[in-house]
């Protein structure tokens, strides 16, 4: 059996890398990366590195040919070739080189998700099922991480700002949701969808467990989409940056993650870490 990820000289790809290696050889472990030098310094040993574009249709043929399993981890928006190409790519490169299964790392219920987040999610999902392709969508509620820009001020005494009310989000460590991946990878009958997601919290559940990290009071304050902007353009942020958090706390304040479901830590096979220990990990 042959296994393939992509994307592994980021965050999501080394964690889900080196998983993987934990769990099969790493002979049978093909890693795919637009910058292969890069690759090659951090994979682990055994692991085949391969150049893996996804603006290259071609090369990712010949990348993918005689992978079995592919976890195909979702590209950035923004560059040159929209991330809807790059990935339209992926699958079509997919098919072609005879993958029989892709996991797919999407959006939380990108299929009937209306935030303009999950769209490019939406027509992969679709391109993959249109292929005939045996899969998982992998479905990631919201990584603690994203956090940091409200976590980080109110361990310093600053404020910590929100603007999403009383909406909730299923946070969990980039590291959880990547460590799962891998163990989809090589699950015998993975289920079609995955909905990953952690607890769901609050903001000021999230303060409360920031505050017991610091012996510095800070204080809580919930604020409105333009107040919390103007915050963030104050702060330094550019506007299109800053129209973008914003969107995220809209995002959760109308309960697009609000999630209820166990999958996380059930393919994990253990609970995930406790929300004050995660937000230590992420700070230290």
């Amino acid at each position: 059996m042959k296994y393939a990820i992509t994307g592994v000289t980021g965050n999501f790809g080394t964690t889900a890398l080196k998983t993987l290696a934990q769990l099969v050889p790493a002979t049978d472990i093909v890693a795919l990366a637009r910058n292969v030098e890069k690759a090659q310094q951090t994979v682990p040993a055994g692991v085949t590195v391969k150049v893996g574009d996804y603006t290259d249709p071609t090369s990712l043929t010949d990348s993918l040919t005689g992978v079995d399993k592919l976890l195909f981890i979702s590209s950035q928006p923004g560059a040159a070739v929209s991330r809807e190409q790059q990935h339209l790519n992926v699958v079509q490169a997919a098919k072609t080189a005879g993958v029989k299964y892709i996991a797919y790392t999407s959006f939380p219920h990108a299929d009937q998700a209306k935030t303009p987040l999950a769209a490019d999610h939406k027509t992969t999902e679709q391109a993959i099922i249109n292929a005939d392709l045996p899969h998982s969508f992998l479905r990631n509620n919201w990584y603690l991480e994203n956090e940091l820009g409200s976590i980080k001020p109110s361990l310093t005494g600053q404020a910590f700002v929100y603007s999403a009310a009383d909406g909730r989000a299923g946070w969990a460590l980039e590291r959880e949701y990547a460590q799962a991946a891998a163990k989809v990878l090589v699950t015998d009958q993975p289920k079609p969808v995955y909905e990953f997601a952690g607890a769901a919290r609050t903001y000021r559940d999230l303060a409360d467990a920031t505050a017991q990290l610091t012996n510095q009071k800070f204080d809580v304050l919930s604020v409105n989409d333009a107040d919390y902007k103007k915050g963030l353009t104050d702060s330094g942020l550019d506007e299109a940056t800053a129209g973008l958090v914003t969107m995220f706390q809209t995002l959760i304040r109308d309960g697009n993650l609000d999630e209820d479901t166990t999958d996380l830590p059930d393919v994990l096979g253990h609970d995930l870490q406790p929300l004050s220990a995660a937000i230590k990990e992420i700070t230290k």
